[in-house]
């Protein structure tokens, strides 16, 4: 598989005609809700999990034989250890790191003071104004890579943009590597649902970068949940297996919805997810000392009338507080939030839940942030209008974040002052002059015009201009390019693994 890296250097146009950010350097402090007493006694819940309570390691004895070797307590399938050793293996995971992209100008850090859009992931059903709800397919699944791929706003392609469902289970991975992989030149992870589908994405991240670049670089990355509460499955461990072994990135994410899979309080759920995270960022120090790690939370309260999970709401927006906070205290990047609602369609509670989960999001420091455009229906659908709409609002985050309040002597502008007498206007100044294209975040979505003419040109609400920007989008993608060479070892690749693989659709 020893294979240098042929890169494509090829830049994306923003719409000022700049070369976009690869990832947000983030130049404004974060949003910590939480005093010094509060943070105490949450760490302090969480050190009572690890040693007092213990994390079930399941269905994987060899995960179970590390963990006894190093020294902890197990009983039966229950892990326990001092929580000054867990954290102690948690600080020898780096604070923050880079994905490596196909095109190295896309490649993205992660962690300290750094944040990354990255799309919706894992739903099974798509929806658009042209085709209405229906399950993904691998041409819809093409399509959302390719407007990942060109919208600058989204720094990293994620993975399952949307589930192709008439592809085999056992085999559609594949698909979704090559797509990823030859239609984009952005970052992206891989497979983790069975051990060998996660080492397919690792043996052809190899062939696009090469073994040696590989063994000293991250280029791809696992997402994996635990299966709250308090347990690690073998899908986790054998995925750490893989992809930490190999020194490539592991996000870690307990999926807590409050009053079921945690308490119904949101402290105790925070810290049951600190606690979760923390002893599979261990587990993967046990495997490989330094090997890049994501501490992921995503908690949802729920409705207590029906058990459906709520998105937008205060307590999942202040756990977005209060894990950012932990977690830079624990010395780990963080995954957590995204443009989230239960709404079906493109509406003001989907507009509304998105802003306020997304916002918190943004405040709350996470460093690496999934399903930032695209979700609706609590995450089963992907909607191609809903993806354009809030990666057009990840611009304006992107604004505040990368750049805060400009004090500069040109943003202080006093020759403007000088040019401009009391009651005249700064319209045709210099300074304006200057300034005037790159002063305000230009929304490429919403409407500022007068009604007169908005209704002229049809009346349009966001979601059918939304609609028409991302067919304009695809009407004018080129594939980014690539080595003949590298594609057609990727094609063989996955010709190869097809044959070998039955169909399965569970």
């Amino acid at each position: 598989m020893a294979r240098r890296a042929r890169i494509s250097r090829s830049r994306d146009v923003a719409q000022n005609g700049a070369a976009p950010s690869p990832f947000i350097r983030r130049k404004i402090p974060h949003f910590d809700i939480l005093d010094e007493d509060q943070l105490v006694r949450l760490e302090e819940q969480v050190d009572w999990i690890l040693q007092d309570v213990g994390i079930a390691f399941r269905d994987d004895p060899e995960a179970l034989a590390l963990w006894n070797r190093e020294g902890a307590t197990i009983q039966g399938d229950i892990v326990r250890a001092p929580a000054d050793w867990i954290r102690a293996l948690c600080a020898k995971a780096p604070r923050e790191f880079t994905q490596l992209a196909r095109n190295r100008d896309r490649s993205v850090t992660i962690g300290g003071m750094n944040q990354v859009f990255a799309p919706i992931y894992g739903a099974p059903f798509v929806r658009d104004l042209d085709g209405g709800r229906r399950y993904g397919d691998m041409s819809a699944f093409k399509d959302l890579v390719r407007l990942t791929s060109l919208h600058p706003n989204l720094h990293h392609g994620g993975f399952v943009t949307c589930e192709p469902c008439d592809v085999p289970v056992s085999k559609r991975h594949l698909d979704m590597l090559f797509a990823h992989m030859t239609l984009s030149d952005k970052p992206h992870l891989g497979a983790i649902t069975e051990m060998s589908r996660a080492q397919d994405s690792v043996d052809m991240a190899e062939i696009v970068f090469g073994a040696d670049v590989m063994a000293e670089n991250c280029v791809i990355m696992g997402n994996v949940n635990t299966n709250s509460p308090l347990l690690v499955d073998k899908v986790v461990t054998e995925a750490a297996r893989v992809y930490s072994s190999r020194g490539q990135g592991l996000i870690v994410v307990p999926f807590i919805l409050s009053g079921a899979m945690g308490p119904v309080s949101t402290a105790a759920s925070v810290a049951q997810a600190m606690a979760e995270a923390m002893m599979v960022c261990a587990y993967v120090q046990l495997l490989r000392p330094g090997a890049p790690f994501v501490l992921g939370n995503f908690l949802s309260s729920m409705s207590l009338k029906s058990g459906a999970p709520t998105f937008g709401m205060p307590e999942p927006v202040i756990s977005n507080y209060a894990i950012g906070q932990l977690a830079r205290r624990a010395g780990l990047p963080l995954r957590c939030g995204g443009s989230l609602t239960a709404s079906k369609i493109e509406d003001a509670q989907a507009a509304y839940e998105s802003a306020d989960s997304m916002h918190s999001t943004m405040l709350a420091g996470a460093n690496f942030v999934l399903h930032s455009a695209g979700w609706l229906e609590g995450g089963l659908c992907v909607g191609f209008e809903k993806l354009i709409m809030d990666a057009d609002r990840l611009g304006a985050y992107q604004k505040v974040l990368g750049q805060g309040l400009d004090t500069t002597d040109d943003a202080l502008a006093r020759d403007a002052y000088g040019e401009v007498e009391p009651g005249g206007h700064f319209l045709g100044c210099g300074h304006t002059m200057r300034n005037y294209q790159t002063a305000f975040y230009d929304s490429r979505l919403s409407d500022s015009e007068n009604v007169e003419s908005w209704e002229d040109a049809g009346s349009q609400d966001m979601r059918a201009r939304a609609h028409a920007r991302w067919k304009q989008m695809l009407r004018d993608y080129q594939e980014p390019p690539i080595d003949v060479a590298l594609r057609e070892e990727l094609a063989a690749f996955v010709a190869r693994r097809k044959e070998e693989l039955p169909d399965a659709w569970y």
